[in-house]
């Protein structure tokens, strides 16, 4: 799978069956399902899901609780677009 065949499965009612527990995340994201993608990822102890997981905080406006995702994660907060960033965390788990 290649960031493009990512994207086109956004069409699809379900996410692809091969891809991780944090791909999946990300596409439940796209799809509108902020829920979906926090309760994938919020639980999960490794510093990539706190990369998602701060993100996620970022997207839905709470700063404080997306900057302490960062800091676990050991990233700081982007600059780029919340667009950007999500292709940015695609491409990453890819």
């Amino acid at each position: 799978m290649n960031f493009v065949t990512f994207e086109e499965s956004l069409q699809k009612e379900t996410p692809p069956i091969d891809a991780s527990v944090y791909l999946w995340a990300l596409w439940f994201d796209a799809k509108g399902n902020w829920n979906s993608a926090h309760e994938l990822i919020q639980d999960l102890p490794d510093q990539d899901a706190s990369w998602i997981h701060a993100y996620l905080h970022r997207k839905e406006g709470d700063t404080w609780n997306a900057d302490y995702w960062y800091r676990k994660a050991g990233k700081k907060s982007p600059s780029v677009s919340l667009d950007e960033e999500w292709e940015e965390l695609v491409k990453h788990f890819l």
